[in-house]
């Protein structure tokens, strides 16, 4: 499942009277977009630390 937010794109205060490149916010939003819409596999957000109990109790009536 992605999550995807969305930031503020209005410039700062400070900034407004100063003249804004083209499409400078757009560029900004799309990077943004599609950094968080399109990351990398990261194996270490899905690791699994090894067997649960279950399957222990399962397997260890076994070798019983």
């Amino acid at each position: 499942m992605t999550t995807i937010s969305s930031a503020s794109l209005t410039t700062p205060v400070s900034r407004r009277g100063a003249p804004a490149k083209p499409f400078v916010e757009f560029r900004a939003f799309w990077r943004h977009f599609f950094a968080r819409a399109f990351k990398p596999y990261r194996p270490e957000l899905h690791y699994m630390r090894g067997p649960g109990p279950a399957w222990r109790a399962k397997h260890m009536s076994r070798s019983r």
